[in-house]
């Protein structure tokens, strides 16, 4: 999530266990759906007094790209929700099941193409300093230190070779990172 979870209490006084509750469910419906941007869970005392007992009220406030969840729990006559555990459950499930709708709307069919780090080549090799560059398939120079080369992989490494490398910001402009060389047909040298 992108924004942080604010969880508020209208009418009742902050409960720890409660906000765990909340703190968990939303960890769930994240794992359904890692898109959620932001999401704000209100508890607090139903406008509808019942005769016997309080019931609790749970609004559940979700932003995804594009789109606005929005469950607002207030059952008037459903005496189970004078537990607020009971109440945050059938909220959460409602908000549930409209994610599942969202994200069966907006990824079906669509595969999740994994995004393979920029490749490069090494062009120099500075042994004494123990670093060298790299240059990007955009004509870039990066330096990358022997901390940067994966599996302490950094002796094994030749002018020529090419590897796969995060690239970062360092004290002296754009560097590599996670560097790994790259075997035949692109694997890393790792898995030979």
């Amino acid at each position: 999530m992108q924004v942080p979870l604010k969880i508020s209490f209208d009418g009742i006084g902050h409960s720890d266990g409660i906000e765990f509750a909340i703190q968990s469910k939303i960890r769930q419906l994240e794992r359904l759906c890692p898109s959620i941007i932001a999401s704000r869970v209100l508890v607090g005392l139903s406008e509808n007094r019942h005769l016997q007992g309080k019931l609790f009220r749970v609004r559940i406030d979700m932003t995804l790209p594009g789109y606005e969840i929005v469950v607002d729990r207030d059952p008037s006559e459903h005496r189970s929700h004078e537990d607020p555990y009971v109440a945050l459950r059938d909220a959460f499930r409602a908000a549930r099941r409209q994610l599942e709708d969202y994200v069966r709307i907006n990824f079906r069919g669509k595969k999740r193409h994994h995004v393979a780090p920029p490749q490069g080549k090494v062009v120099r090799l500075l042994m004494e300093q123990d670093g060298g560059f790299l240059k990007t398939q955009d004509g870039r120079e990066i330096y990358f230190n022997r901390n940067s080369v994966l599996n302490g992989g950094y002796e094994k490494i030749k002018l020529g070779d090419e590897v796969r490398y995060v690239e970062e910001m360092g004290e002296k402009g754009p560097q590599a990172s996670s560097v790994q060389k790259i075997g035949k047909w692109g694997r890393h040298e790792s898995f030979f």
